[in-house]
């Protein structure tokens, strides 16, 4: 998915999302279907110096509360017994850690910074375990599907959709 260029409404949007000022957002990832910001791309390094690996960054909060419950169910149990046991999934979600690197090395290199503490690190538990599904699906809505087996599977098993806007009517 191409990112969008983050607007001062954008920002606000994120901010009213998170129930905190926004920091470091490079752009806009993902947005809902009636425009809103849904993932921000974030910078690798904060301003104030902290080495930031999280590259895509959920806000939306009906996704995030939807995710949140998909998690306490024990979903995230069953796709790590999957991809410790589908060398197709695992393998997929090999190349999932490596292009979310990619990304932020070029967001890295864009932006001019080195973060050499956060090399190799990708986000969610990539590539060996499913530890956060709010990570997971950011990706996943940012890259677009098949990028990410984990994220597009958490996705569909979501009760959220990126498909039907649940934000807030202001």
């Amino acid at each position: 998915m191409p990112l969008t260029e983050a607007t001062e409404a954008d920002v606000a949007e994120v901010s009213r999302q998170l129930g905190r000022p926004a920091r470091d957002i490079v752009a806009i990832a993902a947005r809902c279907v009636c425009g809103r910001p849904t993932v921000v791309h974030t910078a690798p390094r904060l301003g104030d110096g902290t080495p930031f690996p999280t590259t895509y960054y959920l806000t939306h909060k009906a996704a995030t509360a939807a995710i949140s419950g998909l998690e306490a169910s024990g979903f995230m149990a069953e796709l790590q017994e999957l991809l410790a046991t589908d060398e197709k999934i695992a393998n997929a979600y090999q190349k999932a850690h490596l292009a979310y690197i990619a990304d932020r090395d070029q967001t890295e290199a864009k932006l001019g910074l080195s973060v050499p503490e956060i090399a190799g690190i990708s986000a969610g538990g990539m590539p060996t375990r499913v530890k956060c599904l709010h990570a997971l699906i950011g990706h996943a809505l940012a890259a677009g599907p098949g990028v990410n087996p984990i994220g597009d599977l958490a996705l569909e098993a979501c009760s959220w959709s990126p498909a039907k806007c649940a934000c807030p009517s202001d």
